[in-house]
């Protein structure tokens, strides 16, 4: 039993420590962790995780924290009621072989989906039903993409949800949508959903990584971030930042400050950039939390709906991604190398890595 620490002033740094086996109390469960995804995202939550809370949902010592992931665990130990040895649920994890929660079942809540369960432990009571809700789910096929799309492709459904909304008159130009980091994964369902309906995207991407990016034909044209300054768009432009570099915001700002409708901040997947700051042209960038979108979405059709949509959509996008590819890694040795090479920005657009603890 192991848990990978990061620290939470360099997340560059990590270490594998053992764990010791836990003595569980009424209304705990122990779950081993299957298998879990690893993306941008993760750096994500490690470099807002104080802003957010994200250091919360797993305890660390001090210092150290253990960053969210998504995945796949089964119940081992049980003194929960409800909550039987052998289940099998998604959602969130730490990158750990095994932890402890406060599962009970969640059928009482509306923003909770049928057949999935809560952490209510005490230090998780102010997190977001996104964050502590576990589905339950047999082994599928499918679950190597799930582990990585399900998180991300449905903060890019939402995104496009609130884009379609905000949209101008069918009489009027369409809005071209610019897209920062354009090789994450949340990006690029962004751009398959939005290239299905027919709008224009643009990615900005680092110089080296525009013709393999090119070749997926998601963008109706790729951008190097050294480029920005040059580039043409007619009628309005609504911008989403993936990459959280306050060069590259300021950048998009100034060179469209006057048609630009929308600057929307995402992710933060240059986890060593300073922090948005200064006066900026244009809108201001306004901050995109998913669990409020959840939230607000399902209160009008209901959390099982909602994610049939975005599950439905996903499948779409998997099935016209072929050249989408699942790369595993087993053990913690294999994690830290796969997590240096995520950190350090050079994981493969097309790669889906998913990590097996043992």
């Amino acid at each position: 039993m192991w848990d990978l620490l990061t620290a939470r002033d360099d997340l560059s740094k990590t270490e594998v420590r053992p764990m010791p086996a836990p003595e569980l109390v009424d209304g705990e469960v122990l779950l081993e962790v299957e298998r879990f995804a690893l993306t941008s995202n993760n750096i994500t939550y490690g470099r807002v995780g104080d802003s957010f809370g994200y250091w919360r949902f797993f305890p660390a010592p001090h210092g150290w924290g253990r960053l969210p992931c998504w995945g796949f665990a089964r119940v081992v130990r049980s003194r929960a009621p409800g909550v039987a040895e052998g289940l099998r649920v998604y959602g969130y994890l730490p990158m750990s072989t095994h932890v402890t929660m406060r599962l009970t079942p969640g059928s009482a809540r509306a923003d909770v989906p049928d057949r999935a369960y809560v952490d209510t432990a005490a230090h998780r009571a102010e997190g977001s039903a996104t964050y502590n809700t576990y589905a339950a789910m047999p082994a599928d096929p499918f679950d190597n993409h799930r582990a990585v799309w399900r998180p991300l492709f449905s903060t890019a459904y939402l995104l496009d949800h609130d884009l379609s909304q905000a949209e101008p008159a069918p009489s009027a130009a369409p809005t071209t949508v610019v897209l920062s980091s354009a090789s994450s994964k949340t990006a690029m369902g962004l751009a398959w959903l939005l290239h299905r309906r027919q709008i224009p995207v643009v990615g900005l991407t680092a110089a080296d990584k525009v013709a393999a990016l090119t070749r997926r034909g998601l963008y109706h044209q790729l951008v190097s971030y050294d480029a920005i300054a040059d580039q043409n768009l007619h009628g309005p432009v609504a911008f989403v930042d993936f990459a959280g570099n306050p060069d590259v915001v300021a950048a998009v700002h100034q060179r469209f400050a006057h048609h630009l409708t929308h600057s929307i901040i995402v992710g933060a997947t240059h986890w060593d950039a300073p922090a948005h700051g200064g006066d900026l042209p244009g809108p201001t960038p306004a901050l995109f939390f998913a669990p409020e979108r959840v939230r607000s979405l399902s209160a009008g059709i209901g959390g099982t709906e909602l994610l049939q949509r975005m599950d439905t959509a996903m499948r779409d996008f998997v099935a016209a991604s072929a050249w989408l590819r699942i790369v595993e890694h087993t053990g913690p040795e294999a994690l830290q190398k796969i997590y240096n090479t995520v950190i350090g920005g050079h994981a493969k657009p097309e790669d889906l890595h998913i990590i097996k603890p043992s």
